[in-house]
């Protein structure tokens, strides 16, 4: 059965169905050889490549999903030509899977972020309209009031349009201390923060704690992730309207001395965070 060009890419993880429609339009994809146009479908026995790079199917339709608790200081790029460390340089290796990020956190927030292999679900996970709750631990600097939480609640002009929180409750601390919990429908870049400061208040920490039925375990120390189990990704999928899928734990197929790597990685990672 043949789709559409773009929801292919983007079920792949290659980017968005917008991303991939405005990189068709540029010429930036080929199929067979040819370059591409909107509105053109794709069967699974045609070639696609982007920028000149061919585009594999995965070899398997198992939908997989990671919680990683991002720590400040990394990016959320594949690759930084600064250098950087990243979110991915975290990640177990898949053979013919590859990780797609499930929305973004700057390199000054930290906290929980996940990870597919099922680029639908995670284009479903971010998409404004299906209205995904994100919940924030916010640290502020500076005196506030309810006539500033009425605002953000009702509604604030950011420069790109107006920004609210669904829900604001204070979990404690005073002066410099004092925390909030927030929660957005959007993954706009800095949002909690651009919030927070156009009511002349600064934020000194920010943490996601959730996304939407999937909450930071306590337990997860900075620099590892967890993997949700068969019925947390069920759950996650069908909150946005997908149909279940076949699920595999990510340590399956890997030999003896990848999973010691792999369980050795996360125990120098516990040990540094300890040190800190």
């Amino acid at each position: 059965m043949s789709e559409r060009i773009q929801k292919v890419l983007a079920s792949l993880g290659v980017g968005s169905r917008r991303q991939m429609e405005s990189y068709i339009e540029a010429g930036r994809v080929k199929v067979d050889g040819l370059v591409a146009t909107l509105g053109d479908k794709v069967s699974p026995d045609q070639s696609l490549e982007v920028d000149g790079k061919p585009i594999k199917a995965p070899h398997t339709a198992y939908r997989r999903v990671l919680a990683y608790n991002k720590p400040e200081g990394e990016i959320c790029s594949r690759n930084d030509p600064d250098g950087r460390k990243t979110v991915f340089d975290q990640l177990p290796i898949i053979k013919g899977e590859r990780w797609v990020a499930i929305g973004r956190l700057d390199i000054n927030t930290s906290g929980l972020l996940l990870f597919t292999t099922d680029g639908d679900l995670a284009n479903k996970l971010m998409h404004p309209s299906t209205e995904v709750e994100r919940e924030y631990a916010v640290r502020i600097l500076g005196k506030v009031n309810m006539d500033m939480i009425n605002r953000m609640h009702e509604g604030v002009e950011l420069e790109d349009g107006i920004a609210k929180f669904t829900d604001i409750q204070e979990f404690g601390g005073s002066g410099a201390n004092a925390w909030y919990h927030v929660v957005v429908m959007e993954g706009r870049n800095r949002e909690v923060r651009r919030l927070w400061e156009s009511q002349g208040v600064k934020v000194s920490r920010l943490k996601r704690v959730r996304y939407g039925n999937v909450f930071m375990d306590s337990a997860l120390r900075a620099g590892t992730f967890t993997e949700l189990d068969k019925k947390a990704v069920d759950s996650l999928a069908v909150s946005v309207g997908l149909t279940k899928k076949p699920w595999q734990s990510i340590m399956k197929g890997f030999d003896d001395a990848a999973k010691r790597k792999m369980t050795n990685q996360r125990t120098r990672r516990n040990v540094k965070s300890r040190r800190r």
